[in-house]
């Protein structure tokens, strides 16, 4: 088991891990801010759902999950249609321009890391994958369900709206 100043030192990390988020962030399209993106990813990494649980994956209420699908159907990022087991609810759905928008996110975010992390190996890189994918579940994360599309590489947004600063 870890001592007590290693803890310390990763709570450090953590909180400092705000700027690796912000400069994500600062990527991102001005179309597309970082609600929209989450709404894009999770629909890329879990498909077809209702708002009930995208909001449970935002981990927001229903009022800032609906602004988010707003935006984005707005932008014919995603449809609405009936749910057929309930015609109260709506099912969304990523359209084709959601998908070269989630694209589009997936290749920032991907030259960005790839820029930042230029003078690490092939092994840290997997290493940091490892450690963090470890990390995630130690903390009961059930969100690692398997990626539908290779452009849902952008899972980082996911994590974004939880913070009181962005919604």
């Amino acid at each position: 088991m870890a001592e007590q100043a290693q803890y310390e030192e990763l709570v450090r990390q953590f909180s400092a891990f705000g700027a690796v988020k912000r400069d994500l962030g600062r990527i991102l399209p001005s179309e597309c801010p970082a609600g929209s993106a989450a709404v894009l990813t999770l629909l890329g990494r879990h498909g077809d759902m209702r708002m009930s649980k995208l909001a449970e994956l935002l981990a927001v209420d229903m009022s800032v999950t609906s602004r988010h699908v707003a935006h984005v159907a707005a932008r014919g990022w995603i449809e609405r249609s009936p749910d057929p087991a309930d015609k109260r609810s709506r099912i969304l759905r990523l359209t084709p321009e959601g998908l070269e928008q989630l694209d589009e996110l997936s290749r920032r975010t991907t030259h960005l890391l790839a820029e930042r992390l230029a003078d690490w190996t092939d092994d840290e890189v997997g290493q940091l994958i490892r450690l963090m994918a470890r990390l995630r579940a130690s903390f009961g994360d059930c969100r690692s369900a398997p990626v539908r599309t290779a452009s849902a590489a952008a899972p980082v947004f996911e994590e974004t709206t939880r913070t009181p600063a962005s919604t």
